[in-house]
């Protein structure tokens, strides 16, 4: 593979910029501009100079060998002051070298994914971390990037290998007395699986919230105050609030950092029979996002007959305390900081049960595993003569799993995925 290059850290200026080199000739390009580069993994303090000798800066030079580096090439970082001309200049000398090119998007994560130093999950894990923006985030997908699912995986993987390796050898001496009755030690094996799979795929659907975000959803009749409850959550005017009945009459949707979690809250149009098409419309919307919305509050009186039906951790709230003298209050901020602690504590106990998994397609995965073994276990009940079967449904389960970490079946999904990275990844 050819050396390439790039900016690793963010554009524009800063007090730091990082330029990153990996490839056979990583060493080679930088010695042409540095002279007496450090050793494997020490850092020192070097004058970068260009084709005709002149200063271009001084930078901390790491080297790392590989195949002990991010990528498994040689890998070599410039720490740069981070001025704009002095990043360019630099980029700049080590195109024109002749001995490397500027990366792709990602390339230096594929690089790794293809020299073994990660798996796919990881892979995704780390576009995860790199997008996180809240605590729980972070901690989700540093979970995966430091190889927990692919642990998780490999684990079954194994598992499945065993049982199959067990039937395998029942059918080898099908014509013979086998002193050994496998079938025990192969149920054991694929329902310990199964368990765990059924488990993980129902913990998937709260990782990928945590991963894009939960929804909550403000529903209620037209000037209940819906749009200034929202605006009191989120400390700012992010929707017209008026008087005037049916003044929302799109979803508006705040996102918000709350505790830790991420939350996208939506104001939606007030319910009621629509005065015109396009409130109809707004109505429409309102019931569809408030139906898929992960929680609801509903600001009604207690006589109210609901829009919606009510679910278990939905909330339940007389508006406008300003009034009334119970409830809520957008106008006067009356139960807000209360209502803020209910939500997070119901999607605080909703995240504890997260899983590994955080992506549809690892779902994907899963289940078809599981469909397989819902196959495969019925079949070892009925005894050897049907474990051919068996044995070609285990390998339909293990090959799921491999395409989960990527190692078979997954070169459609790689540009989709890299794709998405900076340049310096």
């Amino acid at each position: 593979m050819n050396t390439i290059f790039a900016l690793a850290s963010a554009q524009g200026r800063a007090g730091v910029s990082v330029i990153r080199l990996s490839g056979p000739d990583a060493k080679e390009v930088v010695a042409k501009f540095v002279s007496n580069l450090p050793n494997n993994r020490v850092a020192g303090l070097r004058i970068l100079i260009d084709d005709a000798g002149e200063p271009l800066d001084h930078a901390l030079v790491l080297c790392f060998d590989g195949p002990r580096s991010f990528t498994g090439e040689d890998v070599v970082e410039l720490h740069l002051h981070g001025s704009i001309a002095v990043v360019q200049s630099v980029l700049r000398v080590l195109g024109d070298s002749g001995l490397a090119r500027l990366a792709d998007p990602g390339e230096f994560t594929r690089r790794a994914l293809e020299n073994g130093r990660m798996d796919l999950a990881q892979v995704e894990g780390l576009a995860d971390l790199i997008e996180s923006e809240t605590e729980a985030q972070r901690k989700q997908a540093l979970r995966v990037v430091t190889g927990h699912l692919g642990a998780l995986v490999e684990q079954w993987r194994s598992s499945l290998i065993r049982a199959a390796a067990l039937i395998e050898a029942t059918i080898d001496f099908v014509d013979e007395d086998v002193p050994v009755d496998v079938t025990p030690e192969v149920r054991e094996l694929l329902t310990g699986v199964k368990t765990d799979l059924i488990k993980e795929i129902a913990g998937s659907k709260v990782a990928e919230r945590i991963r894009v975000g939960f929804e909550v959803a403000i529903v209620g009749a037209p000037n209940a105050g819906k749009s200034t409850l929202l605006n009191a959550m989120a400390g700012r005017d992010a929707a017209i609030t008026s008087d005037i009945a049916g003044t929302t009459r799109d979803v508006i949707e705040v996102r918000m950092d709350l505790k830790g979690l991420p939350v996208t809250v939506l104001d939606t149009a007030g319910l009621r029979d629509g005065q015109d098409s396009v409130e109809v419309i707004g109505i429409n919307r309102a019931l569809e996002r408030a139906g898929d919305a992960d929680l609801r509050i509903f600001l009604a009186d207690k006589n109210e007959v609901l829009p919606l039906a009510q679910l278990p951790d939905d909330i339940r709230i007389t508006p406008k305390a300003d009034i009334t003298g119970s409830g809520i209050s957008g106008l006067t901020g009356e139960g807000v900081s209360d209502l803020l602690d209910a939500i997070q504590q119901t999607l605080e106990q909703r995240s504890s049960q997260a899983g590994l998994a955080t992506h549809e397609r690892h779902r994907i995965a899963m289940q078809s595993t599981l469909t397989a073994l819902d196959v495969v276990l019925p079949l070892v009940d009925l005894g050897p003569e049907h474990y051919d079967i068996a044995a070609e449904e285990l390998r339909t389960a293990v090959r799921s799993l491999e395409a989960l970490v990527g190692r078979i079946d997954v070169e459609n999904l790689l540009d989709e995925i890299f794709s998405s990275f900076c340049l310096g990844k």
